[in-house]
């Protein structure tokens, strides 16, 4: 599906340099609004909206009313949860402490990777993958570019590098053990209703389904642990060796692979 870049409805000299600039970044064309909706210009070109607003970038998917931006999503609650020394679901299935290096290979809203980024602390690293060349666009713009609307997470955001690449392509640029854990949210083969706040990701993100080849080189790369987030359903536990870890009345469980003292 194609993309237009564009401005918010009331074009200012900075949302239009800054449309243009990302038009040319991204090879994309640039549409002046001319005070045409979002759902107008979705029709009128049959393409993707991406538009440049006065303090961030909404991706309104063709056939979504509903944009992607990037906010913490989960995080903020998760991330108050880790402060009164609660556990978290997904730091306890990755064991990562302070210090541990992080790759998010399917970064989405960067939820999981903010949450990593505040547990492995100054001395860790996150890397969070996104395979959406213009998803990849608004997060880079968001954490290093202070093109948000969350200002709080900054010191959090900072932390995280966001490459623009699907996640079997970079894993297979990466030496063996360079990660100490290596993790993988594909998007869920069955949908969640009760996950209403990504359905605009729906609409514009990979649905990439896991690979034996993906979890080989997940494998090889992580030091400690590959670690898997899918519906609780999912054949992918059994089909790719992981072990589940059976969560009570959640629609989505967690398993992982053990990578300690494997042979590569």
């Amino acid at each position: 599906m194609k993309t237009i870049v564009t401005t918010a409805g009331r074009p200012t000299e900075l949302t239009i340099q800054l449309a243009k600039d990302a038009g040319k970044h991204l090879g994309l064309p640039y549409i002046d609004r001319q005070k045409r909706t979002v759902t107008q210009l979705q029709k009128q070109y049959e393409s993707d909206v991406l538009v440049a607003t006065k303090s961030r970038w909404e991706y309104y998917g063709v056939h979504s009313e509903q944009p992607f931006y990037f906010h913490p999503s989960s995080a903020m609650f998760r991330l108050k949860r880790l402060a009164r020394g609660e556990i978290d679901t997904l730091i306890d299935a990755c064991q990562l402490v302070e210090g541990d290096s992080f790759l998010d290979c399917t970064l989405g809203y960067a939820s999981d990777s903010l949450v990593a980024a505040y547990v492995v602390g100054e001395a860790g690293t996150v890397v969070g993958c996104e395979a959406s060349k213009v998803q990849a666009f608004i997060l880079k713009e968001a954490f290093h570019g202070d093109r948000t609307d969350h200002q709080e997470y900054l010191s959090l955001m900072k932390k995280i590098e966001v490459i623009s690449s699907d996640a079997l392509s970079y894993l297979r640029t990466q030496k063996d053990s360079s990660f100490d854990v290596v993790y993988m949210d594909p998007m869920f083969e069955e949908t969640i209703l009760e996950s209403g706040n990504i359905n605009p990701l729906r609409h514009v993100g990979r649905t990439d389904a896991l690979t034996k080849e993906w979890v080989s080189e997940a494998t090889r790369v992580a030091k400690k642990r590959v670690v898997l987030k899918a519906h609780f359903q999912s054949t992918w536990f059994n089909d790719f060796h992981f072990n589940q870890i059976v969560r009570k009345n959640t629609k989505f469980h967690y398993g992982y692979l053990d990578c300690l003292g494997k042979t590569v």
